[in-house]
């Protein structure tokens, strides 16, 4: 289900994923905004002593899942298939789109298209129980890791169309800071856990060096 043309005032893209109120998942989730209120990101990401290192994983995706949606969500405007015909971060690196099910083949289509295919292709692993399991006591399946590991890769895409296409968008809107601090999570987050070949990081390789800088 596409959701690109709904209401924008809402100012995400997709809707937000939430997480059981009540629940262990949900408990995990204010530990991590506990945490990183404190201002420490690297610490901010580390396991939690005694938690399950596949919850952690799922709960911190579910998040930067909504994280990107809203940061999307206000510049949706200034993403258009005139604007971004291609799907970009740069003019050194152009994603095509598969999802190994619904398009086995890459298809080269607009950036607007692109995200809309992937937020909506992660929504539904997300909302996948056998997946994403939310209930006590209901394993991960062994393959849970990979699905993470792509589902992060993928959204890590939205970030490096953002900031290479739309960051003056972003700087009209006064929204870099909250960019920022979301991206700078974001890549301690999935370094802390190895999650993202390095080499796809590589469009926005001087600014992860610079973020990583300042936090020495």
């Amino acid at each position: 289900m596409s959701f690109l043309f709904g209401n924008r005032s809402s100012k995400t893209f997709k809707p937000k994923k939430n997480i059981p109120e009540g629940s262990h998942q949900y408990e995990l989730l204010k530990h991590a905004e506990a945490t990183l209120g404190s201002g420490n990101l690297r610490q901010a990401v580390m396991l939690p002593d005694g938690e399950d290192l596949n919850e952690w994983i799922a709960v911190n995706t579910v998040d930067f899942f909504n994280q990107i949606n809203m940061l999307y969500g206000t510049i949706t405007e200034f993403c258009t298939e005139t604007s971004c015909s291609v799907m970009s971060a740069g003019p050194r690196y152009e994603y095509h789109w598969a999802d190994g099910t619904n398009i086995k083949k890459p298809i080269k289509c607009s950036a607007p298209k692109y995200i809309d295919y992937l937020m909506t292709w992660v929504q539904d692993q997300l909302d996948d129980e056998t997946l994403f399991p939310s209930k006590i006591g209901v394993p991960f399946p062994k393959n849970f890791m990979s699905v993470a590991k792509t589902i992060l890769k993928r959204l890590f895409r939205v970030y490096a169309h953002i900031y290479h296409q739309h960051f003056d968008s972003v700087m009209q809107l006064q929204e870099e800071a909250h960019l920022n601090t979301s991206f700078k999570h974001f890549i301690f987050f999935v370094q802390e856990f190895n999650l993202i070949d390095r080499r796809e990081l590589a469009p926005l390789q001087d600014l992860i060096e610079k973020l990583g800088s300042k936090d020495r």
